[in-house]
């Protein structure tokens, strides 16, 4: 053990400490986070606009705040960015994250100094915890890297902006960053493919042990350094690599090709951090499920998912969750959030202590029919499949096709595989199979004779990253959906598709 984990593992056991007890209290921590919020913001715009002077319980709390999105939250939004300050917190932000938007455009989430502790602090926490948990430091001896977008930010009215993951780069401590590949020069490069080849030139002599980012864009960078190493896996180039750091999507679609290249199960770390802000971590190893960060200035809100889009949803507390339901989850924060939707469902896989898995996104699904098929689902189904057709996967995603040439509609799945199937027509089949074991409303409409069974459309190699390349939306934080009511996608990667269809 070197001199940085044995500086440091005194302070890990105090964070794992405490992660611990934040386990133990998250209801009571819940109860003291909204109260103290609402307090802090009492004299705001927001907080003048939604009588927060009358907010005495959680109902009083529901009563005077709206579940929005942030294009119902825009003009509040617009003015913090215009410089106004006390307008949803009682100081401007230090940070304005810019992350992809809908129909507004770029939207940029606040990151205010009392909700910086949330986004750094927890990642910190993470892996210190995972470090007591597992005894294993070795990680910290070594180079890390983190792929991410570029660090440079632009400044207006004052606040500083850019993407989250860069600015995260602002704020990496001095006892890390010697040891952070890339260097900032790399780190700038604009176009992402260009920069993965910079890293792999900048980091293949070196002695990695960490690796962090999301599945697809680390998968590149791994394909890239075989390339330039000649080698057969990463573990050959990285001999004392240890752990691998991830979230933003699902892994398991990604494992087999990711294990395949390292050459070997690597210990991970998976974690759920939105520009919004960093919403849980993994807190056992291994543990389906991630533990909600609940002492963290975030008062957490949950809807579900069935009746998100109903005229008085059910809004819940944590304390009236329950176990595998669909929730869409509601943000109310110090960065000054409040009834903020951002998109995602999760589900529940335990209440003592709480941790969640993402299943998807409110507004990704397939329901042209009323089946409401969602993200967990179609990940799950292609699992199993997997599990009895093995195949590669690089990369999947699903719309309905609503008016065929001929027949009925159907589900079309857009898959680009790193290695084939044996049997094609077999994996077909049985990936439909499990697609009516995942959604009794899907088995329905197939029994029915409303919709015929699924079809596969084969990509060609790089299809999808040649189609992110085609939006301007390559590398960085960027991802594919993995399915859509529409055939906005679809319709686009068709353009990619190989001479297979099923």
């Amino acid at each position: 053990m070197r001199w940085k984990s044995l500086f440091i593992k005194p302070f890990a056991k105090l964070v794992s400490k405490s992660i611990d007890k934040m386990a133990e209290n998250a209801l009571a921590d819940q109860e003291k986070i909204r109260k103290e919020i609402v307090e802090t913001a009492r004299q705001t715009a927001f907080g003048q606009d939604h009588n927060f002077d009358s907010i005495h319980n959680y109902d009083d709390f529901k009563k005077n705040i709206p579940v929005r999105d942030y294009e119902g939250l825009k003009n509040y939004f617009d003015r913090v960015k215009d410089g106004e300050g006390n307008v949803l917190w009682p100081e401007k932000p230090i940070y304005l994250a810019k992350t992809s938007g809908t129909t507004s455009g770029a939207k940029y989430i606040p990151i205010t100094r009392d909700s910086l502790p949330n986004h750094f602090n927890t990642a910190r926490n993470a892996l210190f915890h995972y470090l007591i948990k597992t005894k294993q430091s070795s990680f910290l001896d070594g180079k890390m890297i983190f792929l991410s977008g570029s660090p440079l930010l632009e400044e207006s009215n004052g606040i500083l902006h850019g993407r989250l993951s860069g600015i995260v780069n602002h704020e990496v401590p001095n006892w890390l960053k010697k040891d952070q590949v890339p260097t900032w020069e790399t780190n700038c490069i604009e176009d992402w493919e260009t920069k993965v080849d910079a890293i792999v030139e900048e980091t293949k002599d070196l002695d990695l042990r960490l690796i962090s980012g999301i599945p697809p864009w680390v998968q590149m960078y791994y394909e890239r350094l075989l390339k330039a190493t000649g080698k057969k896996s990463v573990m050959e180039v990285f001999p004392n690599y240890s752990v691998f750091v991830y979230g933003g999507v699902n892994f398991e679609p990604y494992r087999h090709k990711l294990e395949s290249l390292v050459g070997k199960t690597l210990p991970s770390v998976e974690t759920y951090p939105a520009s919004e802000g960093f919403i849980a971590f993994q807190d056992r190893f291994p543990h389906e499920g991630l533990l909600l960060n609940t002492h963290s200035g975030i008062f957490f809100e949950f809807i579900p998912a069935s009746e998100f889009f109903d005229e008085n949803p059910s809004r819940l507390s944590l304390a009236d969750v329950v176990m595998n339901v669909n929730y869409v989850i509601i943000l109310n924060s110090n960065a000054g959030l409040w009834g903020y939707n951002i998109g995602d469902t999760v589900m529940f896989t335990s209440l003592n202590p709480y941790r969640v898995v993402v299943s998807g996104r409110i507004k990704h699904f397939i329901s042209a029919f009323g089946e409401h098929v969602i993200g967990k689902e179609v990940e799950e189904a292609m699992r199993l499949t997997c599990e009895v057709h093995p195949a590669q996967i690089v990369e999947f995603t699903v719309a309905p096709q609503v008016n065929p040439a001929s027949g009925l509609p159907y589900h079309e799945w857009f898959i680009e595989f790193g290695e084939m199937p044996d049997d094609l027509q077999g994996f077909v089949s049985k990936l439909d199979e499990e697609m009516v074991e995942q959604n009794v409303y899907y088995r329905d409409l197939i029994e029915g004779q409303i919709l015929r069974h699924l079809v596969v459309t084969v990509l060609q190699p790089n299809a999808f990253r040649n189609y992110m390349k085609s939006q301007g939306r390559l590398g960085g934080q960027n991802k594919v959906p993995r399915l859509a009511n529409d055939r906005k996608i679809a319709d686009a990667l068709a353009a990619f598709s190989s001479s297979s269809t099923l």
